[in-house]
């Protein structure tokens, strides 16, 4: 690959590979229908405009469904830059906003739908969302679980069934496993976001923590409408390199939670070196649009180095694109960023997405989206 006419062909190659060995064969998507339920322009104090949106995936009322929180700074005079995420617990838990829709959420413990509590609301500190609105930012989010439930056989009460042919009841070797599933829920909402007048659909940021850090990466590969991606603590099947085999390794993965992949991949568990791709040809199908990789200190499990080492190997294609690759092979500090159109740093801590990671987002942010 010698050009940017090369990686084009190429970049085709390498998709078809991680499809056919990792992440599943994602379908075609199907017609999904939106309702705004909500629209509070005095939201968060009259700080910002909230608007929930119930997206169905399918033609019944009844089928999966998933809500879509949506802040928007008040006052903004034109559409704004959005962050578009997927949270753990539901949309009540990123902010104690008694606006918010309490949803009904499956157990993974007990397999049980049930609904989410009062005291749920605010529990998850994994979102500034407060500082990003100040910072002139939309912020939008979808509880995964509503996608497809994060257990074994999960897959019965989310999206994927509605893609079955007549008479399959379980997923294919190589059909999509749950991260697809979920990538493809944040596809969907970017439909919703294109047909929002309020916002800027071409300067949609992506962003997830681990599982959903992973499903972050494998949506910005699969949908280049979004126009950055954002991974916190990913490691394996995700941005740090499968073959390193430090830390969680692809045998964990699989045999921890095998319905995440295809089912494909679980063929490669004690033989890793015979993988057709690794993490950094996941971060290079991302280019040349920005992307930032996180890490924590304590987080040996990610392996934060084996993060870096797939960016620093990504860099050739973002540089063969025009982008600017790290700049440097050589591990950074703690909490000392690394910003160009691919950026990486390592937290002080443990596996968690902290305030200083958004400081440095927000500052990436306002690099590669600002008008």
């Amino acid at each position: 690959v010698r050009s940017a006419s090369d990686w084009k062909r190429r970049r085709q190659e390498i998709l078809e590979l991680f499809q056919a060995n990792v992440f599943g064969r994602s379908p075609k998507s199907k017609h999904a229908r939106f309702e705004v339920f909500d629209t509070d322009k005095t939201a968060l104090g009259g700080r910002a405009v909230r608007k929930q949106v119930t997206i169905y995936f399918s033609a019944k009322k009844d089928g999966p469904k998933a809500d879509l929180l949506i802040y928007l700074p008040a006052g903004a005079s034109k559409p704004v830059p959005m962050f578009l995420t997927m949270n753990f617990w539901g949309n009540q838990s990123v902010i104690n906003d008694p606006g918010i829709r309490l949803p009904t959420l499956w157990d993974p413990k007990t397999h049980v739908r049930q609904q989410a509590s009062e005291d749920s609301r605010g529990r998850d500190t994994e979102f500034d969302v407060e500082k990003i609105l100040a910072r002139g930012y939309g912020f939008a989010t979808i509880c995964y679980q509503n996608i497809e439930p994060d257990f074994k056989g999960g897959f019965v009460g989310g999206i994927r069934p509605l893609f079955f042919t007549r008479g399959q009841s379980e997923p294919a070797r190589e059909d999509w496993g749950a991260i697809g599933a979920w990538s493809y829920g944040l596809s969907r909402a970017m439909d919703y976001l294109v047909k929002d007048k309020d916002v800027d659909s071409q300067r949609v940021a992506i962003m997830g923590h681990s599982r959903l850090g992973k499903t972050a990466l494998w949506a910005g590969a699969m949908d280049t409408r979004f126009a950055m991606v954002i991974s916190s603590c990913s490691g394996e099947g995700g941005a740090s390199l499968y073959r390193r085999n430090y830390g969680e390794t692809i045998a964990n993965l699989v045999g921890a939670f095998p319905y995440w992949f295809s089912t494909s991949l679980q063929e490669f568990a004690d033989h890793t070196d015979r993988l057709p791709v690794d993490a950094h040809e996941l971060i290079a199908l991302i280019a040349p649009r920005p992307v930032y990789i996180t890490g924590g200190e304590d987080d040996r499990w990610a392996d934060p180095k084996g993060e870096f080492l797939a960016c620093v190997a990504a860099g050739p294609v973002f540089r063969l694109q025009g982008a600017q690759d790290l700049g440097t092979d050589e591990m950074p500090a703690l909490n000392q960023p690394i910003m160009h159109t691919l950026a990486f740093h390592v937290h002080t801590g443990k596996h968690a997405v902290t305030a200083f990671d958004w400081d440095q987002f927000l500052t990436f942010a306002d690099m590669h989206l600002r008008r």
